[in-house]
């Protein structure tokens, strides 16, 4: 099973319809946050897939600040980050991910790419959609769940 994960759009929907243009056969798509609104767009647009999505510091809205969520027996943690310092540590985050018997850490915030596993916990940020801090494209990330574990990498916007 594939999960498209995405964070920090910042007012760009149109890269949002990229992702789900580009990736027709996934059903899973998660956004960490920054961008709420033409998130909110988007989920209309697309019922027929399923939306999971925390508030970023620049959001506004009904969403959790962080969430665990269960997809094929995978166990996700995720947050935008802002809350938990992921600028200066990933310290708190994994902290929480364990707390929570988490497989997978998601976080967004840094509009940059992380990719690690670590004691058995997948890290990943995605990278910012459309305002990249890292010197690379605008990004976004797979995780795809299998028998054989969780894998996944970075995907660049072009």
């Amino acid at each position: 099973m594939r999960i498209i994960v995405f964070s920090d759009t910042h007012g760009n929907m149109n890269v949002i319809d990229k992702i789900i243009a580009d990736n027709p056969f996934s059903n899973h798509f998660i956004f960490l946050g920054d961008g709420m609104k033409e998130f909110e767009i988007i989920k209309l647009k697309y019922p027929d897939k399923k939306f999971y999505c925390v508030l970023g510091n620049c959001d506004k809205g009904g969403a959790p600040e962080e969430e665990v969520i269960n997809i094929a027996a995978t166990k996700i943690y995720m947050t935008h980050g802002h809350l938990i310092g992921v600028k200066e540590s990933l310290d708190e985050l994994k902290k929480n991910a364990k707390e929570h018997s988490a497989d997978v850490a998601l976080f967004g915030h840094t509009h940059e790419r992380y990719f690690s596993y670590e004691g058995g916990l997948f890290i990943l940020n995605p990278g910012s959609a459309s305002q990249p801090n890292d010197d690379l494209p605008p990004s976004y990330a797979f995780i795809d769940i299998g028998i054989t574990g969780v894998g996944g990498t970075h995907i660049d916007i072009v």
